[in-house]
């Protein structure tokens, strides 16, 4: 189902905008792309506070912009969060928190004031002054404000930018929480491809004003097309559900579509969900799945997809996983030399051995 249906196209000084989407109505998209692109621009056009009249704007089936027929943004039931908090200075976090209530102008999708302290770990600074904060503090009680707005949709412009790695790492855990106990979309802006890869469901590659590429994260990070399945640090991301968990070994074994993916995790329940992130420099191939004398503890069948140079030394395999290579994809980068060795053709049955797996995010 689609929430947001977007289309603003016009002229911004000298910036041209010219872009159109529609996003999932629940879950985490991401407008990504280098800064000056355009990405805070839409927010903004999303938002009110930017108005092109060249496009439309329809948020769960409602009109908020039609040409030059304009919804005003006091109007648009939006949470925005801002690179800065921009919190109440002379307020306590309690009272920042109830000005967000306070403008709500419905009860439809308001959060009760303990479910966001609760959600975002604020119960211990309620009392305190805004001026004693952290900033990932700031950026958690911000968007907890944005939240008892009632807001249809979530809006977030980079919220992590103007703070430090550690305050980063404080407040990501909170923001994947976003994802099971909101029932709206989030848009968040972000040029940082680890933000999305750890946070993001679907997401909108930007490129100077336009749309270059939307959809689902993981068939975007493996799409041969474009700029991530060059880069070093490539990666693949799969959802996958506990199927069992291994006390002994603190070993998890999880569903994805057909595939099982063994993973290295603290005790879990069964059906949980768990995000993964295999980078293709951790991906090795072979013709047969090794009997013994190994430590890798994944060898998927896979069959290969596509195949691409990276320049004169390296090759870029696209897999898909699965016997009949119909599960999700996996990229997996190797030297010119164990390419010819292997002699690999598309289309043909490979074991993919996964020496390393990331767990990202437990929802």
């Amino acid at each position: 189902m689609t929430s947001v249906d977007a289309c603003f196209k016009g002229q911004q000084g000298d910036f041209t905008l010219d872009v159109a989407f529609r996003l999932p109505d629940l879950g985490v998209s991401a407008l990504f792309g280098p800064s000056g692109c355009g990405k805070t621009t839409v927010l903004r056009c999303i938002a009110g506070l930017t108005q092109i009249p060249d496009g439309h704007l329809l948020v769960n089936g409602t009109v908020w912009q039609d040409g030059f027929k304009q919804r005003p943004p006091h109007k648009r039931a939006v949470g925005y969060v801002f690179q800065d908090a921009n919190l109440f200075a002379h307020l306590s976090v309690k009272d920042n928190l109830t000005f967000g209530q306070k403008r709500s102008k419905t009860t439809q999708n308001a959060l009760a004031f303990n479910e966001v302290v609760d959600l975002l770990g604020l119960s211990h600074l309620l009392a305190r002054s805004s001026k004693r904060l952290s900033g990932g503090e700031r950026q958690r009680v911000a968007i907890g404000r944005a939240l008892l707005s009632g807001p249809e949709i979530l809006l977030m412009d980079e919220p992590l930018a103007a703070l430090d790695k550690f305050s980063k790492n404080e407040i990501i855990p909170y923001l994947e929480n976003l994802h099971q106990a909101l029932a709206i979309p989030i848009i968040y802006v972000s040029h940082d491809i680890t933000e999305v890869e750890r946070l993001a469901d679907y997401m909108v590659l930007m490129e100077k004003g336009r749309v270059r590429a939307r959809g689902p994260l993981s068939e975007l990070l493996t799409d041969p097309t474009l700029p991530f399945a060059r880069e070093p640090e490539a990666t693949s991301v799969f959802m996958g559900h506990v199927a069992t968990y291994d006390a002994k070994y603190g070993l998890a074994h999880l569903a994805v579509g057909s595939t099982e993916i063994i993973v290295p995790t603290p005790a879990c329940q069964t059906g949980s969900a768990l995000r993964l992130r295999i980078f293709a420099k951790d991906v090795g191939l072979c013709r047969t799945v090794p009997k013994e004398g190994i430590s890798i503890i994944n060898s998927l069948p896979a069959r290969i997809e596509r195949i691409e140079p990276m320049g004169d030394f390296k090759v870029s395999i696209f897999l898909r996983l699965g016997q009949n290579g119909d599960g999700a994809s996996l990229m997996a980068h190797i030297t010119k030399k164990s390419f010819d060795a292997l002699d690999l053709k598309l289309n043909e049955p490979i074991v993919a051995l996964i020496k390393s797996v990331a767990l990202i995010e437990h929802v």
